[in-house]
């Protein structure tokens, strides 16, 4: 038995639970057919602890925890995402020529209609965007009746090399053996799933690894960090009493019991947002003087905001659309700025993300011969404004397919021409053109029939 074998291999118990090969198994496997000149023979070197392979990364609680649950800018700006993301429909598109055809469907796809049990194919896509903005990558694992979405963390990509069997992730054909999940994060109970088991979702890929991805917020977390600590500045400067910090200054004879009651009472009387613009009023000698600077000095709605307009910028989606402060002053919301924004987000972003998660998602839904895994807007609400410019295409497309069929061309062929764009499918019926006679009738000839 190989070790492709081996990994396929499911043991059944008494209680007919699936048992899968275990992070230990494997590497017993490997330590016995160690030298067998195998393509995966080299996995050993490859799992091991300190071996080279591509981990998710360490940092997904915090993503999660410090910038998608506490900083509002990030959160905005991942579930804008997510809300328009998660909208499309799944299809196949045929290909003919080379050149993609109409939509269709079948009962496959059922798969990811209804992924879970509750669950629809606007969840599943919510959830695997949400694991690819936090942490690059999103793993999707068939388990037959279900799809269950892994945590990104968890998760190992195990690469193989015929070349470089010893060190595969240096290699020029490392390629992907499969993916180790460790449940909690335990390596000692990871299990290995072979990669048309699971559906490898990673839109912007990492420059230092081969087929790991990057979250979009990798770039900007010292910007995250700064609008966080702006934010916390701001929430001080109100538990403060709204005033700037200061020092206060005691009569050199003021004894340090004296001064720490006068700092207890101060602190009591002037502290806090409800004590705000209270008077103060020193004795003993004491003297207060202003240190900093306020929100005016500060300028800090720019400061700010310039942070913010980083995020949206980093994310894809624009200030406009995101509705951050940048976004909603001057000419922003002019009708002309807020539909070009929302058409660079659709064709920029979205089209990327909507056509990499359809081919992603082709390891677990192969689509029939001559198609692909595709995605409809046609029920997406965002995209609901460029109708006009639909009609106003197909206006086009039906004048150009009545000059041509008038002009004597098959009609079929016509029909084909213009979806496709390709103007060699068109084929003549060698008739002539409005009436479509036969070369070398006239009128009179007619007339006498």
């Amino acid at each position: 038995m190989n070790l492709v074998q081996m990994l396929r291999t499911r043991t059944v118990e008494p209680s007919g639970v699936e048992q899968r090969s275990t992070f230990g198994d494997l590497l017993q496997w490997i330590d016995i057919a160690q030298g067998g000149g195998n393509f995966l023979a080299g996995l050993n070197q490859t799992y091991q602890p300190n071996g080279d392979r591509e981990e998710i990364g360490s940092d997904y609680d915090s993503f999660a925890l410090k910038m998608f649950s506490r900083n509002p800018v990030v959160f905005a700006a991942v579930m804008t995402r997510l809300s328009v993301f998660s909208q499309v429909r799944f299809a196949y598109r045929r290909f003919e020529g080379g050149r993609p055809q109409d939509l269709f469907g079948d009962r496959n796809l059922r798969k990811l209609e209804r992924p879970w049990r509750g669950g629809t194919s606007s969840d599943l896509l919510g959830r695997m965007l949400l694991r690819s903005d936090l942490a690059g990558n999103a793993f999707v694992w068939d388990a037959g009746r279900s799809l269950h979405v892994w945590r990104p963390d968890w998760v190992t990509i195990a690469l193989g090399s015929r070349l470089e069997p010893d060190n595969p992730a240096a290699a020029e054909d490392a390629e992907v053996a499969g993916y180790f999940y460790a449940p909690g994060g335990d390596e000692s109970k990871a299990r290995f799933y072979l990669p048309d088991e699971v559906s490898h979702f990673a839109p912007i890929p990492d420059p230092l690894a081969t087929y790991r991805g990057m979250s979009w917020l990798t770039p900007v977390i010292r910007e995250v960090q700064a609008d966080t600590a702006a934010t916390e500045h701001k929430w001080q400067f109100f538990q403060n009493g709204a005033t700037p910090n200061m020092v206060v200054k005691f009569d050199p004879q003021m004894t340090v019991d004296q001064a720490r009651e006068f700092k207890e009472l101060m602190e009591a009387e002037h502290s806090g947002y409800h004590n705000a613009y209270k008077t103060l009023f020193l004795g003993g000698g004491a003297d207060a003087t202003v240190v900093g600077a306020n929100f005016e000095q500060l300028d800090f709605k720019g400061t700010q905001g310039k942070g913010e307009t980083r995020i949206a910028m980093a994310s894809g989606v624009p200030a406009t659309i995101l509705g951050i402060s940048e976004g909603l002053s001057g000419s922003s919301l002019n009708a002309g700025n807020y539909s070009q924004a929302k058409r660079l987000f659709a064709d920029v972003r979205l089209q990327h993300m909507w056509g990499n998660v359809c081919a992603s998602l082709e390891t677990i839904v192969p689509p029939p011969q001559g198609a692909e895994l595709w995605f409809d807007t046609r029920s997406v609400p965002f995209l609901q404004d460029d109708l006009k410019d639909t009609a106003e295409i197909q206006q086009k497309q039906a004048a150009a397919i009545r000059q041509l069929v008038d002009g004597g061309f098959d009609p079929a062929t016509v029909v084909a021409a213009v979806q496709a764009d390709d103007m060699s499918l068109l084929n003549h019926t060698g008739k002539l053109s409005v009436q479509l006679q036969e070369p070398g009738t006239d009128n009179a000839t007619q007339e006498d029939e």
